[in-house]
């Protein structure tokens, strides 16, 4: 693949190889999954799409929020791709109006912001997972997996997890903190399962970031630590005991106080 050195993307030719397995199954058909592709950067759109491409993923474009807004409308892709700085409707602004539509759509945002509020504001918009630029192919392609992967296992498991007053209904994929429902992302709520069925046991970061994104991205990488943090904000809210522990060093665990 040919390299666009004036472009924030960094992609690895020798990543860029045919994969039969990234194949999955919705609605009980066996098909290739729909990724939309949405960023102002020509350069940066049809390199991915030809990346994608070659990885058996059917690749659909968009050049702003509002034609990727429509084309979520009429194509139902599988997984979004989204560029956070776009003309007219920025990537934000395409993830609230997802999420007030109750879309959950999987949305994974690119971002050449790296202040930690920057990622949180992406969170908080909806967005299940980010990657700043640049970035390499194979870290994509594996976070896009894993949000594929959780997107089309279905139910998560019988019956409702319970720790102190928190609920987590895998099969709803619904959860509460007493008698308040928390609004949660894929991401949010497929790391909070796995804290809730393993309450009281300190998971490691290397075992967290392979059950949850299927790739350890290493001792530098701040992206399990703001998910902990956004996650914290939404389950350990204003005059409740803190359930989410760090063990410094460690990992984390849930457990009552």
């Amino acid at each position: 693949m040919p390299s666009a050195p004036t472009h924030e993307f960094a992609v690895s030719a020798a990543c860029a190889i045919s994969n039969p397995g990234l194949t999955w199954t919705r609605h009980h058909d066996l098909m290739r999954a729909r990724i939309l592709v949405a960023d102002d950067d020509r350069a940066i759109r049809d390199s991915l799409e030809r990346a994608l491409g070659l990885e058996v993923y059917e690749v659909l474009t968009a050049a702003d929020g509002a034609v990727a807004l429509a084309v979520i409308d009429e194509e139902r892709p599988d997984l979004v791709v989204l560029d956070v700085m776009m003309p007219g409707l920025d990537g934000l602004t395409v993830c609230r109006v997802l999420r007030a539509q109750r879309n959950r759509l999987p949305i994974l945002m690119l971002t050449a912001r790296t202040e930690t509020s920057d990622r949180v504001a992406g969170l908080d918009a909806g967005a299940d997972d980010y990657l700043s630029k640049p970035f390499e192919l194979d870290e994509l392609l594996a976070r896009i997996r894993a949000l594929l992967r959780r997107a089309s296992a279905g139910d998560a498991g019988p019956g409702p997890l319970v720790v102190a007053d928190l609920r987590l209904d895998p099969a709803t994929r619904r959860a509460w903190r007493g008698e308040r429902e928390i609004d949660l992302t894929k991401t949010e709520f497929d790391l909070l399962e796995l804290l809730m069925r393993n309450a009281g046991i300190v998971l490691q970061h290397e075992t967290i970031y392979e059950r949850i994104w299927g790739y350890d991205f290493g001792p530098d990488s701040k992206n399990l630590a703001v998910y902990i943090s956004y996650l914290r904000r939404k389950v350990d809210h204003e005059g409740a005991p803190g359930l989410i522990r760090t063990v410094r060093g460690v990992g984390y665990t849930i457990r009552a106080s």
